[in-house]
């Protein structure tokens, strides 16, 4: 049986989270970032995690322009972590691109489900993590 997602990872709720430039306290922020934008809830039926990216994205204009400056925050705490200008604009190009996919009526909010920008942001990180600060490592569920 599926547990069902929490907005945060175990253990952590929006006061708890830790407000240090340790690689630790990234990993914590931007973990909970990413659930808060793309896992907040299961969709019954079709067995997708839903999250503000996609709720928000429903409002015309406003709503795809706070979805991807929230976006932005996770690119924001990988250029703090010392990611490279590469990787740092390949995040930024997902974030921008699925910025413009919500912007097309419709396509764009369907688009939401399947293109994960957050989600892939967070691998990214994760990776650099795992190379570089490899004592921030979690054992992944």
């Amino acid at each position: 049986m599926n547990a069902r997602p929490t907005p945060f990872p175990a253990g952590l709720s929006a006061a708890s989270l830790p407000i240090g430039r340790d690689p630790a306290a990234v990993r914590q922020r931007v973990e909970a970032m990413e659930r808060l934008l793309e896992g907040l809830f299961v969709i019954p039926g079709i067995n997708r995690r839903v999250g503000l990216d996609a709720i928000i994205g429903l409002v015309p204009v406003v709503g795809d322009l706070t979805a991807a400056a929230m976006g932005m925050y996770i690119v924001w705490e990988a250029r703090n972590l010392g990611m490279g200008k590469l990787a740092l604009a390949g995040m930024t190009a997902r974030v921008g691109f699925d910025a413009l996919l919500g912007a097309v009526p419709f396509v764009g909010d369907a688009a939401d489900l399947f293109y994960r920008s957050n989600t892939r942001n967070l691998k990214r990180i994760k990776r650099h993590l795992d190379k570089h600060h490899p004592a921030t490592v979690t054992v992944s569920r």
